[in-house]
């Protein structure tokens, strides 16, 4: 079965996806065609979504789903006129609230992304640029800042892990590649054993290795199975030897890593 999901808002939609997006999860068998629709602000651009829902309906021969974080009335009331399943995110959960604090909702759109917080915010940005200033072990003079340095074979998610805990945590995250030389030599990089306390390891199956090395180097000694095993096994025994904790990525999003980084290590959210 075929079912269209839209995520509209009258911000950036980021809140429609997050949430939406977690609850379509959870039904595997269903084959969800997703559409977002950011800053849907007045009536008329709401008249547009509707037609467009109700065309992605009779094209499916199934109602669509629709997730939405509108706070402007008038606009929600609009999107509502659509032959589709709504989920009203923020009505949902701001109309119980409003009644337990005995207070109004300020209905801001927006708010939940603002710049709330200048130091939060400029720290997220120094966390970014640290990610990239200290990415693939291109300096390693700036370990003593780190909060986090995260170690694995090339292609095992280092890199995006890194930036995802710096824009959304604002930790500043390096990460150092383990090379067939360190392999050989069968102990941590110089670099490295100053600042054990702060290496996470990152491996992966080499099946899903040698998927995933063959897109950027195909048929290459790199991305051959043979390699990958060689390479995984032996960096796995050497983070159990130099007592690195580490996780396998294989079967996780860059979320679930970035955040099960942090319940292993005890590294606390910065945002």
């Amino acid at each position: 079965m075929k079912r269209t999901a839209f995520f509209i808002s009258d911000g950036t939609g980021i809140t429609a996806e997050a949430l939406g997006n977690s609850l379509l999860a959870q039904f595997e068998r269903i084959d969800f065609s997703k559409i977002t629709l950011p800053y849907i602000d007045d009536v008329e651009k709401a008249r547009s979504v509707v037609a467009r829902i109700n065309k992605a309906g009779a094209t499916d021969g199934h109602p669509p789903i629709i997730f939405d974080t509108i706070v402007d009335r008038a606009i929600r009331s609009e999107v509502s006129k659509a032959d589709a399943f709504m989920v009203d995110i923020f009505g949902t959960f701001l109309d119980p609230l409003e009644k337990e604090l005995n207070a109004s909702s300020s209905y801001t759109v927006g708010k939940s992304h603002a710049i709330a917080n200048e130091s939060n915010y400029e720290k997220r940005i120094h966390a970014v640029n640290f990610a990239l200033d200290n990415d693939d072990g291109a300096r390693t003079r700036q370990y003593d800042e780190a909060d986090v340095i995260l170690v694995g074979v090339s292609r095992s998610g280092k890199t995006p892990t890194c930036l995802y805990l710096a824009l959304h945590y604002g930790l500043k995250a390096a990460n150092y590649p383990i090379t067939e030389e360190d392999i050989l030599d069968q102990k941590l990089p110089a670099a490295l054993r100053q600042h054990r306390s702060k290496l996470f390891g990152l491996t992966i199956t080499p099946e899903r290795l040698a998927t995933i090395r063959n897109e950027r180097r195909p048929n290459s000694r790199y991305s051959s199975i043979k390699q990958c095993m060689y390479e995984v096994e032996e960096v796995e025994l050497m983070y159990r030897r130099e007592r690195v904790p580490y996780l396998n990525t294989t079967a996780y999003s860059v979320e679930e890593i970035a955040t099960r980084v942090m319940v292993m290590t005890g590294i606390e959210r910065q945002r």
